[in-house]
């Protein structure tokens, strides 16, 4: 076992708290709260789980082919690694409470209706699943890096951003799960 650099012993730190936070959110609700809506346009918070699902198995994938790409081409670097402008500037507006609203693909749109038994244990699995690709990412420069960004056609992040924008974009969605949860109307338990 070896120690992960700051930048990503951080992120996976962030990854757990995710989901502890998922979690503890799920924790105790039936099909019908899990999956109520305060308005139609408004997703329940199965539907922001499981667009994390969607978005974390799309990176998961990617990351675990780019970190194996990277590998083989030999690009390793130590840090300290920063965001830079843009990065601090695309994590400013991941980050909750939403500063604007961003429609999802349409290829990251949750369908509704889904079970607690199959959102909850996938989006904990992705989380296990990220933490294993910082694992991977350990000792590579995550400044040169690029990764492909989901529904953003060819546009690409460094390796170090788009960690971070994960954990920021995991932040925003349990952060309107929990607007569903603590909202006047959500129903009682029966």
């Amino acid at each position: 076992m070896y120690t992960l650099s700051p930048e990503l012993a951080e992120l996976d730190r962030q990854f757990a708290a995710a989901k502890a936070e998922a979690s503890e959110l799920v924790n105790g609700l039936n099909e019908s709260q899990f999956n109520w809506r305060p308005d139609a346009r408004i997703w329940s918070i199965a539907e922001c789980l499981q667009h994390l699902n969607i978005v974390g198995d799309r990176y998961a994938h990617m990351l675990e082919k780019t970190l194996a790409e990277a590998r083989a081409r030999g690009l390793v670097g130590h840090g300290p690694f920063g965001y830079g402008w843009l990065g601090k500037w695309i994590l400013v507006n991941t980050e909750p409470p939403p500063k604007r609203k961003v429609k999802a693909a349409r290829s990251l749109t949750p369908a509704y209706g889904q079970p607690i038994t199959a959102v909850l244990p996938t989006f904990l699995h992705l989380q296990e699943q990220l933490a294993l690709r910082l694992e991977q990412a350990n000792g590579l420069d995550l400044a040169r890096v690029k990764v492909p960004v989901p529904g953003y056609g060819p546009v690409k992040l460094n390796l170090h951003i788009t960690f971070a924008r994960i954990a920021a974009h995991e932040r925003r969605h349990l952060w309107q799960a929990r607007q569903v949860r603590n909202h006047a109307a959500f129903p009682e338990a029966r």
